[in-house]
């Protein structure tokens, strides 16, 4: 995967990130792979968990350094990231993938898979990507701090959330800088769905916000607001991610309503 030069190895003799222009709180770099330590560190998380706060302090001063803010979360049954079994190795680089052909192939499999009783409205030819919901009603990085925010308050879906760091080119690279493996059953490398995050970034304003084990979380800037749009977007999670739509509401068309005006998208692997 192509790489941008990494903030990182810094702050293992400059903890509090001074000479980044930082004021970190005490914390830990990860570069533990599945193979053993990575050549350099693959992020950094704070010590302590995260308060509401946290984003909007540190997410600007480090994004001018080259690091972006996640959420991830050390209490789950996996642990933490050095328990997740990175593999930054396995990964190509999101922007050598064309977001609309891969969701068009992972359509077709999942339609052959299960069927228009799931996929309905749309038969088994892919449908098209949804349009742009542009302009944004909420510049995507307000509208990632309030989601942040939220989770931090609702105490509920992440057990222990720390604030996280990693050097990406954009929010949507973050899974794949990390070599992140929550798909790995279903997609085995995550750049090809980072491509996919590209591509919602620029059409709805969308940001990385927490991945835990196997779960990733998506602020969203500008989500769909009547029916035939949440279907296309459904449409597009259905390919993305089908544990989605066949492990829960169990159609697309059930899916999608509750996609409308959701300020929030998360994606679980089986």
């Amino acid at each position: 995967m192509a790489t941008l030069p990494n903030p990182l190895p810094r702050l293992a003799t400059d903890p509090s990130g001074r000479s980044l222009g930082l004021e970190l709180p005490l914390g830990k770099l990860i570069d533990t792979t599945d193979e053993g330590p990575w050549h350099e560190p693959l992020l950094w998380h704070a010590e302590y968990s995260a308060s509401p706060g946290a984003w909007t302090a540190l997410g600007a001063p480090a994004a001018r350094a080259g690091l972006l803010p996640v959420l991830i979360d050390l209490g789950g049954s996996q642990g933490g990231p050095a328990e997740w079994e990175l593999m930054p190795g396995e990964m190509s680089y999101p922007g050598d993938h064309d977001p609309e052909e891969i969701l068009a192939e992972l359509w077709e499999e999942g339609a052959d898979t299960y069927g228009e009783t799931v996929t309905a409205p749309f038969d088994e030819e892919w449908p098209g990507t949804a349009p742009a919901a542009t302009p944004f009603p909420i510049a995507p990085d307000t509208r990632a701090a309030e989601t942040a925010d939220a989770l931090l308050t609702d105490g509920t879906r992440l057990k222990d959330p720390r604030l996280a760091l990693v050097p990406a080119r954009r929010s949507a690279d973050i899974p794949a800088a990390i070599g992140w493996t929550g798909p790995l059953n279903y997609e085995g490398d995550v750049a090809r769905l980072c491509a996919v995050l590209r591509s919602w970034e620029d059409r709805f304003g969308t940001r990385v916000i927490a991945l835990t084990f196997d779960t990733l979380t998506l602020s969203v800037a500008a989500p769909p607001t009547t029916e035939p749009e949440a279907e296309a977007v459904a449409a597009e999670h259905f390919a993305f991610c089908p544990d989605n739509i066949t492990q829960g509401p169990a159609t697309l068309t059930a899916y999608a309503k509750d996609l409308t005006d959701a300020h929030t998208w998360t994606f679980w692997w089986d």
